[in-house]
C-alpha cells in the first residue's frame, strides 16, 4: 500500500525536522562520525525548517508521506541556483527523506515520482540535486531512477566535519 502524498502545511514542520533527523543519523552512520549527526536536534531541525519554509515557501514546495496518519516521508523541490545564477529551465530536489522504517516499501520511489511530476508542471526541463559522496545507497537509488552525476562536486560542512557533494542531474 502507497503513503497519502500532499503539500504540507506550517503545522506539520516541526514533525519533518524530527523526521529529518532520523533519517540523516539512519543514512549517514555507516560514513560519517556521531559528531557530525549530533547536532542539530530533532527540535532544531524543526525550527529550521519553520524559518527556511517562512522564506522560501512562494517558490519552493514540500510534499510529505503521510502512512495510517503518521509522517512517514518528506521531499522539497525548489528553483536551481548554482554560483550564484538561477537556471530557468531547471528544478532542484533539495531533499528528499524517509523514515528509516519505511526504506523499501516504495515512499521514496513515490515521493521521487511527485516531484519530478512538480518540476515538469513548473515548465522545467531538467532536474538536478547535490548527493553526498558517501551515501551509495542513495547514490544507487537514485542512478536507478535515471540521475547522473554531473562532474561537478563541492565540500560542506556537516556538522563539524567537510563532506564531499556530487551533483547529480536528470532530463524531465
Amino acid at each position: 500500500m502507497t503513503p497519502t502524498l500532499r503539500h504540507a502545511v506550517a503545522d506539520d514542520l516541526m514533525a519533518v525536522g524530527s523526521l529529518h533527523q532520523r533519517s540523516r543519523v539512519a543514512a549517514y552512520s555507516s560514513f560519517l562520525p556521531p559528531e557530525a549527526l549530533a547536532t542539530p536536534t530533532p527540535e532544531g531541525m524543526g525550527r529550521y525548517w519553520v524559518e527556511r519554509w517562512s522564506y522560501e515557501r512562494d517558490d519552493h514546495l514540500m510534499t510529505v508521506a503521510e502512512r495510517d496518519g503518521r509522517l512517514v516521508g518528506f521531499t522539497y523541490v525548489g528553483p536551481d541556483e548554482l554560483d550564484g545564477v538561477v537556471d530557468p529551465h531547471a528544478a532542484m530536489l533539495r531533499a528528499i527523506h524517509l523514515d528509516p522504517a519505511e526504506q523499501g516499501r516504495g515512499t521514496g520511489r513515490a515521493l521521487m515520482d511527485d516531484a519530478l511530476h512538480t518540476m515538469r508542471s513548473w515548465g522545467r526541463t531538467r532536474a538536478t540535486l547535490w548527493v553526498l559522496a558517501g551515501n551509495v545507497h542513495a547514490r544507487r537509488f537514485y542512478e536507478r531512477g535515471g540521475w547522473a552525476p554531473e562532474g561537478r562536486e563541492r565540500d560542506e560542512h556537516f556538522g563539524p566535519v567537510v563532506t564531499r557533494q556530487l551533483r547529480y542531474a536528470r532530463p524531465l
